[in-house]
């Protein structure tokens, strides 16, 4: 417990924050679509990525000092052009939650969408990789730490996307769905100029 619990709390309060990944799994939350397959593509993808910062792969920046720059401008354009996707369904409006459910985005295209919100992202690689992984050096138990860090992964991501369907009959309201698309465009927009001006 001496480490497991500091990796869970340490993990949970980077990954509450607001960003791209939460925005995407709490959107598909709100339309019930893919929700199994993009809550546990978040946490997997996290718990692969913790693991590689217990294991000591953080120095991986300073090994190949090219994976830095790309990673940050690879993920801004991408975020710049997500986020550009949110601003004109916010524009169009229109937008409301079917419960019944079309699937406006398949399972491939969605998990794509999803990897791509997650690996280019430099911050991601900082919070786990990094940051996680240089400060399980600092407890007895790494593998535990570790373990901690995974377990709040999956605890906040599942919570996320299921928990969302308990604000549905806000959503049924199409102006509602005008302010989450406009505030995931300013969102991405925010990191992705963040990450510009490093």
């Amino acid at each position: 417990m001496a480490s497991f619990l500091p990796g869970f709390f340490l993990s949970l309060t980077l990954i509450v924050a607001i960003g791209a990944q939460n925005a995407f799994v709490l959107r598909q939350g709100l339309r019930r679509a893919h929700v199994f397959w993009v809550c546990l593509t978040c946490a997997a993808s996290d718990a692969v990525l913790i693991a590689g910062g217990v294991a000591g792969f953080g120095a991986l920046a300073e090994a190949a000092p090219w994976f830095e720059p790309l990673m940050r401008y690879g993920g801004a354009a991408f975020l710049l052009w997500y986020g550009w996707l949110n601003a004109r369904s916010a524009w169009r409006g229109g937008a409301v939650l079917d419960v019944a459910g079309a699937e406006t985005q398949s399972l491939s295209a969605a998990i794509a969408t999803l990897l791509a919100l997650t690996f280019l992202n430099p911050h991601v690689y900082l919070d786990t990789v990094v940051l996680i992984g240089s400060i399980s050096a600092q407890y007895p138990d790494r593998l535990w730490f570790g373990i901690g860090a995974t377990l709040a992964s999956f605890s906040f991501f599942f919570t996320l996307g299921y928990g969302a369907r308990f604000l549905s009959p806000l959503f049924a309201n199409p102006r509602a769905w005008q302010v989450l698309d406009a505030a995931i465009a300013l969102t991405m927009w925010a990191i992705a100029i963040k990450l510009l001006y490093l």
